[in-house]
């Protein structure tokens, strides 16, 4: 299952006679315990974050020399280390522009909350002075209405 033999697992059951969920648990405690197992049907690009992560620490403190023959055994490149290490560097950076783009929205959506209710105040308002407009035109024809037989 380790790299550069990285096999996938239901390759690895049938040449070994170990059935595949034997193998999994195998891998999940390995993984467990802080070893880099990535599947091998998945390419770098299809390493778990875990994987990665693993993966930048593990080469973090390696020299020029280390880090080609650590890239050479896992069947990956220099290129993909440097691209993931910017990626965990920049993991709480986006903590940060996330928790004040939120501050933005909560503050716009604040903003948003008084306009309605500045409108709603207004327009019941205006509803219920042409309801108290209503009843008293009714009262109003109620007094002045003309009954039938009444001169003019």
């Amino acid at each position: 299952m380790l790299p550069p033999n990285n096999m996938p697992l239901g390759q690895l059951a049938k040449e070994e006679g170990i059935s595949v969920a034997t193998l999994a648990k195998w891998r999940a405690e390995a993984r467990a315990k802080g070893q880099l197992l990535p599947d091998a049907n998945a390419g770098p690009e299809g390493w778990t974050s875990q994987d990665k992560l693993a993966a930048v620490i593990e080469t973090a403190s390696m020299n020029f020399g280390e880090l080609g023959e650590y890239c050479r055994r896992r069947g990956i490149y220099p290129e993909q280390l440097a691209v993931w290490r910017e990626a965990c560097e920049r993991a709480n950076d986006w903590e940060r522009a996330a928790a004040s783009r939120i501050a933005r929205e909560t503050r716009d959506d604040k903003k948003r909350i008084q306009q309605l209710e500045r409108e709603l105040a207004r327009k019941e308002k205006a509803l219920a002075e042409a309801a108290a407009l209503m009843i008293l035109r009714k009262k109003v024809e109620a007094i002045w209405d003309r009954r039938e037989g009444e001169d003019e």
